[in-house]
């Protein structure tokens, strides 16, 4: 129990003492050097902590008995909400320092009223779904950590900008441990400052280039996730009123109807978050941050404590109006979100908008409460983790060597940048195809959801048919070959290549070992909350094995004919034009019978009339705000 009370406050706190470091260190090399070691570190902690407690169906309590702590997380709250204050009215904006002000006003007034009063009876506790957050945060993060060594040089000369190194590695730090804290926390308190922490830390992060764009969709994130925490605070208050405890396994304990409204508000937060509509245009808006930034928003740390959190509560939520509720709101926010997707050029946007629509699918999921749908909501968690944090690293990279996102600049990118285009089919695959993580979570989705309600399956398949559109269409591009063309990837950094290797092998290893992480890992947790199994037969588990096994020979195939490969004129009805005899003019311009010069162009549907952004998101807005005034209206009652 030492050694596991040990390794859980190494995590929460060496990363601050990197953070320390990194906010003072300004030669390039020593952070970098500190940087590897810190995560070699960080990630060799998470997995002998899963180690020593994988197999554990009982959850383990720990206490923390130092009074400081209490003060001085009330000390730092206070003193961030002062510095939001101060910058809200510096950039005029000014809902940010009223939400500051409230935050401050809220919480104190909460303290102070029950001074003396509010005790947890063990502040930390380690379970395995703790154990899952500590590996995503652990290893997908530090590996982003990896990555940013060389993709942040090359940042600040593309844009021409000064050289925030410091306080981006400075911030990310802060984020990662803040994490950890959130997720091994269960005293409510705790959990709502490291909760706070993250909000903050994201609100410097997409803002970090303080362009105009960004400085305003930092905000956005910021209203929007302060909001979100004033809901937090105030499930806590209203625990700790009619109940008097203030721990989350406290909380579990409590009978559905005495833990309703706590829950409510608790999840409400984690819908924002999570980036459900109507709120998710704050995630949205953080793609104008660096790659690194995106990638950690959206695979390892905010958006999973959002859904982190829900699927913490769903087993109160099961069979209520308010889980019905929150079902909807996942289930809308997957459709829409699938279908604006395939309107989407820019391909960080695409991402986007696939991201939004996972997270609502494991909102819908958490929201039926079923052993089934929980099973399933933590497979596609760990599942979207590793596949789009590949995803938006190679789409960094990819950014860096053509200069630009737009699907339609990608054609035949395979030739251009084959190694980074071999990443992108493997996170894509990851994302959609058989027997890839997360089309096998959809299918238990869908399972899970006809059983618990039949009108949510009807969401799972329409949004899961966009997503295979959305990724094949983009699939389309990488492969397709034109012209030869000139290698790119000479911009591409040792640290780069290995991240985005090592998140390749993991997308496929997480596949290949799913039935270990369902046995040892999922199964624990789900048999201590309801004392059922969720196991698929070993026929299922033999098909999956050798669909991989096929599937896996796509991109070496590809890699190995690069090096053979013929390239010969297109068939263009024989009007190609060959006066200069290269190849490249042959085969993207020929003559009309007008004898005109045209452009040979491929191009992909995008259909904007039918899913363009600005039609569905109102559509999604007005419905699931109603269903959040739904969930308001249930707490009045």
């Amino acid at each position: 129990m030492q050694i596991v009370m040990f390794l859980m406050l190494f995590l929460i706190l060496f990363p601050l003492l990197i953070m320390l470091a990194m906010a003072v260190i300004n030669n390039q090399a020593l952070r970098s050097a500190i940087i590897k070691i810190s995560v070699f570190l960080i990630a060799a902690a998470s997995i002998w902590l899963f180690v020593l407690n994988i197999n554990n169906s009982e959850p383990l309590m720990f206490a923390v008995n130092i009074d400081f702590i209490n003060t001085l997380m009330t000390s730092i709250s206070v003193l961030i909400s002062i510095y939001i204050i101060y910058a809200g009215f510096r950039d005029k904006k000014y809902w940010a320092s009223v939400l500051a002000v409230l935050q401050i006003i809220s919480s104190l007034a909460f303290e102070l009223a029950y001074s003396g009063k509010i005790h947890s009876e063990y502040d930390l506790m380690l379970d395995n779904l703790s154990l899952i957050m500590v590996l995503l945060v652990g290893i997908i993060g530090g590996l982003i950590c990896i990555f940013a060594i060389g993709y942040m040089a090359k940042y600040h000369h593309h844009k021409l900008m000064k050289d925030k190194s410091k306080l981006f590695f400075t911030t990310v730090y802060a984020f990662i441990s803040a994490m950890f804290g959130l997720v091994l926390s269960n005293n409510l308190m705790w959990l709502l400052f490291f909760w706070e922490i993250t909000t903050f830390c994201s609100f410097v992060l997409i803002g970090y280039t303080r362009r105009e764009d960004s400085i305003r969709n930092s905000y956005r994130a910021l209203i929007m996730n302060m909001a979100g925490g004033l809901a937090f605070l105030a499930g806590i208050a209203w625990l700790f009123k009619t109940q008097g405890i203030i721990e989350l396994d406290k909380l579990m304990a409590l009978a559905p109807a005495a833990a309703m409204v706590p829950a409510i508000l608790i999840s409400l937060s984690g819908v924002v978050k999570s980036a459900q509509m109507p709120f998710s245009s704050w995630l949205l808006g953080a793609m104008v941050a660096p790659t690194p930034t995106s990638a950690l928003l959206h695979s390892s740390t905010m958006v999973k404590a959002g859904v982190y959190i829900i699927i913490r509560l769903s087993p109160l939520l099961k069979n209520t109006p308010a889980g019905f509720a929150l079902t909807l709101i996942g289930a809308i926010t997957f459709l829409l979100a699938s279908f604006i997707a395939i309107s989407m050029h820019n391909v960080k946007r695409l991402l986007a908008y696939s991201t939004i629509s996972t997270l609502g699918l494991i909102v819908a999921c958490a929201g039926v409460g079923t052993y089934q749908a929980i099973w399933t909501a933590i497979l596609l968690m760990i599942f979207h983790a590793v596949a789009k944090s590949l995803l938006f690293l190679s789409v960094g990279t990819v950014e860096h060597g053509i200069d630009s996102l737009n699907i339609e600049d990608m054609d035949g990118l395979i030739l251009r940048m084959p190694k980074v285009t071999v990443c992108l089919l493997i996170g894509i695959s990851g994302m959609f195809l058989a027997p890839f993580g997360m089309l096998i979570s959809k299918w238990a989705a869908l399972e899970a959801l006809i059983v618990a309600n039949p009108f949510i399956a009807f969401f799972v398949v329409f949004g899961s048919s966009a997503t295979l559109f959305f990724y094949t269409k983009w699939m389309g591009k990488l492969i397709m070959i034109i012209h030869p063309s000139e290698n790119q990837e000479k911009v591409v950094s040792s640290a780069e290549w290995f991240t985005m290797g090592t998140l390749s092998a993991l997308t496929v290893l997480v596949c290949i070992a799913f039935p270990s992480i369902s046995t040892h890992i999922i199964d624990p947790y789900i048999r201590h909350l309801y004392q059922q199994d969720v196991s698929m037969n070993t026929g299922n588990i033999v098909i999956m094995l050798i669909m991989m096994a096929l599937i896996l020979t796509l991109p070496f195939q590809i890699l190995l004919q690069h090096k053979d490969k013929k390239h010969v004129i297109a068939y263009l009805c024989g009007a190609n034009i060959t006066e200069n005899n290269l190849l490249y003019e042959a085969n993207t311009r020929f003559h009309t019978t007008k004898m005109d010069v045209e452009e040979l162009k491929l191009r992909n549907y995008y259909f904007e009339n039918y899913f363009g952004e600005d039609k569905l998101g109102k559509i999604g807005v007005v419905t699931t705000t109603l269903l959040i005034a739904v969930l308001f209206g249930i707490i009045l009652i």
